[in-house]
């Protein structure tokens, strides 16, 4: 490890076994985070990609703990850690601060890193707790995200990082095996319950009282702290259902969002708002890579129910309705169908029409009834599972959510496949191709 930075007065060198209380849970998670980065290229490389980073064979991590700054300020702050990454051309400087367990980020305390990245020319804050972002570049704490100074806040989730690592350990990601078994170590000490890393596991206690309002027909107004509090959690919620279907699958699943939601978190917001008040509903899609289509998921609080499903065009070069839907159907013939419907969407202002699949199996002419002089456009194919009392409950409602959402996927969703253009095919044709050939067609015509 070399010297201290010239603006540090303190510093400890990130340790793999830390000597700290047994009660700073923040201290040792961090120290052993940060020394891992130190010691695993692979696995450093793919935090710092987070950053706008792109480190290369000669980019060196070197991180610290338990930091003080000489001339500061922010007098007594002291982030959690330091970390500097060397590209052999120039250094880069992010502090660190971290929160684990029920802890939640302070934005005073932050802002206060952040002016110190003022003061010392570093080059950002990055935050780590079990609280979530729809990007690391989109802080979690909207105090933070409209600070006027102009230093990088990012943010990690434990969460998120420890499915960065089940990620690598799967894809075997890591070329050197002891550094592969120090990896696995840090995934079993992060997924441990001790450590206090954790997914989101309940909605806040206002999910209970819009419940109640929509039971009751009452009205929601988008002001209301109850419908902003239960949009927020339903952010939360999606990207841990980025996270958990990340792990089941070994790819990277990311929640698909208009651009103008990633920019501004706060359009996201707004969007939510207006879905839960129109339609009583809670929305999210979910890009998984190769599979046929975005995953869409609704909780449906009037009905107390939630919906998974995937939309699937309708195969171009069948010419009837039945044949369209025989071409979707053989794909999921032998799938596990309870509670599962195919929706038919049709041309122009008609109505789209829903049938449980097995009766469409059983009879495809039942896709036709009423729709006689139509040809169908796509399909949603969508488990329907309803939760009835379940529905309303802060913890209940979560776990079934996240039970249903890959079951649907495994049994149904990873079966689908878009259908594609045939490949042309040479015309069978007597003529010769050539020009002279061309321009006797052309005089006989």
């Amino acid at each position: 490890m070399t010297d201290l930075p010239d603006f540090l007065k303190q510093g400890e060198a990130a340790r793999l076994f830390p000597v700290l209380s047994t009660t700073s849970k923040e201290g040792r998670a961090t120290s052993i985070l940060l020394s891992c980065m130190d010691k695993v290229d692979e696995f450093a490389a793919e935090l710092l990609k987070t950053l706008g980073l792109k480190p290369g064979k000669r980019t060196v991590v070197q991180s610290y703990t338990e930091v003080v700054f000489q001339d500061t300020s922010q007098k007594d702050k002291r982030p959690d850690g330091l970390i500097i990454v060397s590209t052999g051309v120039q250094k880069k400087y992010y502090l660190v601060e971290a929160k684990i367990g029920s802890a939640q980020l302070n934005a005073n305390q932050i802002e206060s890193y952040v002016r110190i990245c003022k003061e010392k020319k570093l080059d950002g804050v990055i935050t780590i707790s079990n609280q979530y972002s729809s990007s690391p570049t989109v802080h979690p704490l909207e105090e933070v995200r409209k600070l006027k100074i102009k230093v990088p806040v990012f943010h990690w989730s434990w969460m998120s990082v420890l499915t960065t690592i089940d990620l690598m350990i799967s894809n075997q990601s890591i070329a050197d095996r002891d550094q592969m078994l120090l990896m696995n170590e840090l995934r079993r000490f992060l997924s441990h319950d001790s450590t206090g890393v954790k997914g989101f596991d309940r909605m806040p206690p206002e999910w209970v009282d819009i419940n109640k309002t929509i039971a009751n027909q009452g009205s929601l107004s988008p002001r209301s702290q109850e419908a902003l509090s239960v949009v927020d959690a339903w952010k939360q919620e999606a990207k841990d259902l980025c996270l958990i279907l990340s792990r089941l699958t070994n790819t990277n699943v990311i929640e698909k969002l208009p651009a103008a939601h990633i920019k501004n978190p706060e359009n996201r917001r707004k969007a939510g708002v207006k879905t839960l008040v129109e339609h009583q509903m809670l929305v999210a899609n979910f890009e998984i890579i190769g599979a046929a289509a975005p995953l869409e998921v609704v909780a449906d609080i009037k009905q107390r129910s939630i919906y998974v499903g995937m939309t699937i065009n309708a195969p171009q070069d069948k010419k009837s309705s039945t044949a369209r839907l025989n071409w979707l159907t053989r794909q999921i013939k032998k799938c596990d169908l309870s509670d599962c419907y195919i929706r038919a969407n049709w041309p122009g202002s008609s109505a789209a029409t829903s049938h449980l699949a097995t009766d469409l199996i059983n009879n495809p002419s039942l896709i036709t009834k009423e729709k006689e002089h139509l040809t169908v456009l796509s399909f949603m194919v969508f488990g329907s599972y309803r939760l009835a009392g379940r529905f309303a409950q802060l913890a209940n409602f979560i776990s079934d959510l996240e039970e249903r959402v890959p079951i649907f996927y495994k049994q149904i969703g990873q079966n689908l496949s878009q259908w594609k253009k045939p490949a042309p095919k040479i015309v069978e044709t007597t003529s010769n191709v050539d020009v002279d050939a061309i321009s006797r067609e052309a005089d006989d015509f």
